[in-house]
Formats: C-alpha cells, structure tokens, sequence
C-alpha cells in the first residue's frame, strides 16, 4: 500500500491533512475493532458502578420494631435490616463515637444536640422523607434539634413504678417507695444513668432536670443507698418480664410495655405514675454520620413513619410513636 499523500497549507507550510487509504477488506475489520473496543468501555463503565445496597443496619433497643415490619421492608426493597441491640442509650452513644458503623439508630433526645454539635449525625435531607407530613406537631421543633435538622421523633412514653401488686405491703404511689426498707432486695433497676439521676433527683423533690450541684449531690448519695438493696443489671424487655415473674422483685421502674407483658403473661401488675411526677420519655430516629448509606436509611424512616407502619409498630409494641 503507498504512503498516504500529506498535503502542505500553502500559508504556513503546516501539515493541513493527511488523507490514509485503506483496501476495502479492511472496512469489516476496522468496523469489528471497534465494535469489540465499545463493548470492552461498557463492561468496564459497568464493573465500575457501585454494587446495589443490601443490607441496613438498624441499631436501637431489643423489640423495639416489629419483625414483620422489617421483613415488609425488605419485600419492598430487596434490602435486607440487619438488626443491632444495646441496653441502655449511653452504650449506643458509646458505640457510635468509638466509630462503629450504623445506618439508622434510636437515640433518645438528651443525647442528640452533643452528638450533632461534635459532627457525628448526619443532616437530614427532608426531601427524602416526605412522611414527616404525618409527624405530629408536638413533637416538631423540640428544644433539643430545631427543625428536626437530625432527628425524627420515633416513639415516646412515660418512665413509671411496676408493681407486683400480691408482693407489696401497703400501696406504692412513690419514687421514694424505691427506698422503703420494706422492698429491700426485691426491687429490680436498669443501668439506665440518666434515668437513675432523674429518679433519685425527683425522690427528694427536686426537677429531674437539675443542674444544681448540691441536689446532685444528694441525687447521687441516694443513688448508693439503692444500690444496697436492688438487682441491676442493662434494660432488656425479657428481663424485665422475668424480674416480674420470678417472684422476686416486687416492683422495678419500668414502662408501658413491661405492664403489659406480665399482665399478658397472667400477672397481677400495676403502673403507677408517681405523686412526684413521672418522666418522660422519646426516642428518635438518627442517622450516624459514619453511614454510607445515607439515601437508604432516610427511604427506612419514611417506610416507618407511614400512617399504616406506624400504626402496626403501636399495635405491636404497645408504646406510642409521634404520628
């Protein structure tokens, strides 16, 4: 095959084209090549797309969701909840700082502005969860995230007294009952901090706020008083069903549902809200920052917070959620 030709620009001497002639047999060949070079860019552009999501990792207390509400969201999504306990909040707290990776957690609401502050709950994008119309005004713009920039109310309640009401002499109508000589040994608490400071800060008739150091102080004496003469141990809804049963723990500080387990399971319990005040209680969904799958665990607390989920997760677990 000659030289291609190699044509001058008259102006400047420059090469201005170069004309290549090729025999015809090599068209098919040349057609073929790069049929073959595009095929080998889309498998490459291909391989190098991320892999769909398959799994979320959803970190909150035991039996804190429905089971057959996770499994409708893995129907809907093909996305399977892989579903991680802790029993008390400072844990979850805990285990988020120390850099474990979770892509939705329930958190309750006294730990939310320090986790935000030190960068560790990723911003909500509000776009994404357009269930947050069935949110209830109640639970909107709370003191502790203004415009729920990080958190979404999940479900809430009262912290209360469960009696064993044929294991308690007299009537229990108070926090101080915890201290009644006549309890002593029989009385089951939760490794709850928080909880347990408010208790003891409302037993001697202070706000289960306080920031006072001497009625801390106090709160904190009364605290070692109680742990003479009460089991302790972290929350779990089961055990807190067995300390009931057991025939002896008279009375522990609990919740809704721990009433209505043992009244399930054939015992003769009572909630008592005490005369110093109950405290309350709310847990909301956050999504850690260390999560990589930030759009999904938003698509997770939207499926929640529809009208008929959030109606079965009631139903189910008997605590109120904040639609």
């Amino acid at each position: 095959m000659p030289p291609a030709p190699i044509t001058l620009s008259p102006q400047t001497g420059a090469i201005a084209a170069v004309t290549l002639t090729l025999p015809a047999w090599w068209r098919p060949l040349l057609a073929l090549l790069l049929v073959l070079l595009l095929a080998g860019c889309a498998r490459e552009s291909r391989s190098a797309s991320p892999a769909p999501v398959r799994e979320l990792v959803f970190y909150s207390w035991a039996e804190d969701l429905p089971p057959s509400l996770l499994e409708a969201f893995t129907a809907e999504t093909g996305v399977k909840v892989v579903y991680r306990t802790y029993q008390a909040t400072a844990e979850a707290v805990h285990s988020i700082r120390s850099g474990s990776v979770y892509d939705v957690a329930v958190i309750e609401n006294q730990f939310i502005p320090e986790l935000a502050t030190d960068g560790l709950l990723a911003e909500l994008d509000h776009r994404s969860i357009p269930n947050l119309a069935h949110l209830s005004e109640n639970f909107r713009e709370l003191v502790f995230d203004p415009g729920n920039r990080y958190s979404v109310t999940f479900n809430w309640g009262l912290t209360g007294l469960v009696v064993r009401d044929d294991l308690t002499p007299g009537q229990v109508t108070r926090w101080a009952d915890l201290w009644d000589e006549r309890f002593a040994g029989r009385i089951q608490v939760w490794d709850l901090q928080r909880t347990l400071v408010g208790i003891a800060l409302k037993s001697l008739g202070h706000s289960a706020n306080s920031e006072n150091p001497t009625e801390l102080e106090a709160a904190l004496e009364r605290l070692i008083q109680l742990k003479t003469r009460a089991r302790t141990s972290g929350y779990v809804p089961d055990l807190a069903e067995q300390a009931l049963a057991d025939g002896r723990t008279a009375l522990l500080f609990g919740y809704g549902g721990d009433l209505l387990r043992g009244r399930k399971r054939g015992l003769p319990v009572s909630f008592v809200i005490p005369a110093e005040g109950a405290i309350q209680w709310i847990d909301n969904f956050v999504i850690p920052a260390a999560s990589p799958n930030k759009a999904l665990a938003e698509r997770f607390i939207d499926f929640m917070l529809r009208p008929e989920n959030s109606a079965r997760i009631v139903n189910e677990q008997h605590y109120p959620t904040a639609n």
